[in-house]
C-alpha cells in the first residue's frame, strides 16, 4: 500500500487555566505558535500544517506571519476536538492522516513527526502515538503518564500509575515507557472518537485516550529517542528559549 497523505493540525487555544494567552507568549522573538509551526513544516511527511485557533488575537497572529489558520468554536474540551473541526472545514478525505501537533512544544523535533506517521503506511493502522523508555524514578511521578504495550506494539494501558507494578525483585530492571502525547489519526477515526462520550477509565485517570481503547480502537506506540518539553507555565519559558538557543 502507498503512503496515505498526512496533514499536520496545531490547536491554539488562547484561554488555559495555567498560563493565559500561551500560543502568543515570545519565543526569541516571534508567538510560540510560530515556533511550533516553523518546527512541524520542516517534516517532509506532512504535506501541509495548520493553526486551529478560537481566538481572534491568535488568528490574527497567525495571518501576520502567514501562517495558515482555521478559526474554530470556542466550545471545544480537547485538542481532538478542534483539530477535527478543523479538519472538517477543510474538507480533508476520510483517509487522510491527521496530526495533532502540540502547540505547547516549540522546541519539538521534526523527526518525531516522521516516526509517528511511518506506521500508516499499513493500511490497519488507525492511531499511533509516541513513546520512549524511563527510569523507575521518573516513572513514578504522576504527571509523567506511562504506557504498556502489546508485542505488536499496539497499547494496552496508559495510566499515571508506575505500570507495569513489579511483584518479584527478579524482574527490577523492567524498563518504564514515558507516554509523549503527540497524535496521529486516520480522519475518519478522528471522528468516530470525537463522537465518543468519555469512558469510565478516562475520568478516573483523566486521560483521554483511554476512550479510544474502551471503544476497541488500537493505538499503535512508536518508540522513540527523542524527548519533548512543554511549556506548562510561565516558569518553562526560559527553560524553553536556553534549549532552543543551545540547539
Amino acid at each position: 500500500m502507498s503512503s496515505p497523505v498526512c496533514y499536520g493540525i496545531i490547536p491554539a487555544r488562547y484561554q488555559s487555566h495555567r498560563f493565559p494567552g500561551k500560543p502568543l507568549v515570545d519565543i526569541l522573538g516571534k508567538p510560540m505558535f510560530y515556533r511550533v509551526y516553523e518546527r512541524a513544516i520542516s517534516c517532509s511527511k506532512l504535506q501541509q500544517v495548520w493553526l486551529a485557533t478560537d481566538d481572534q488575537r491568535i488568528f490574527d497572529a497567525a495571518t501576520k506571519l502567514n501562517v495558515p489558520v482555521v478559526m474554530t468554536s470556542v466550545d471545544h474540551h480537547s485538542g481532538s476536538d478542534r483539530i477535527k473541526e478543523a479538519a472538517e472545514q477543510l474538507k480533508l478525505d476520510d483517509e487522510a492522516v491527521i496530526v495533532n501537533i502540540q502547540g505547547d512544544e516549540p522546541a519539538l523535533d521534526p523527526s518525531m513527526l516522521t516516526e509517528l506517521v511511518a506506521p500508516f503506511d499499513d493500511a490497519s493502522t488507525q492511531v499511533t502515538t509516541l513513546a520512549r523508555v524511563i527510569d523507575a524514578q521518573e516513572a513514578e511521578n504522576p504527571d509523567r503518564v506511562k504506557v504498556v504495550r502489546s508485542n505488536r506494539g499496539h497499547a494496552l494501558y496508559f495510566s499515571r500509575s508506575k505500570v507495569p507494578y513489579i511483584r518479584d525483585e527478579e524482574h527490577s530492571q523492567t524498563d518504564y515507557y514515558l507516554h509523549i502525547g503527540i497524535y496521529a489519526y486516520r480522519f475518519s477515526v478522528l471522528k468516530a472518537f470525537t463522537l465518543l462520550p468519555p469512558s469510565p477509565l478516562e475520568d478516573i485517570e483523566k486521560l483521554e485516550q483511554l476512550r479510544l481503547l474502551e471503544a476497541g480502537i488500537n493505538i499503535h506506540v512508536v518508540m522513540t529517542n527523542y524527548t519533548g518539553f512543554g511549556v506548562d507555565r510561565p516558569e518553562d519559558v526560559e527553560q524553553i528559549i536556553k534549549q532552543l538557543q543551545q540547539q
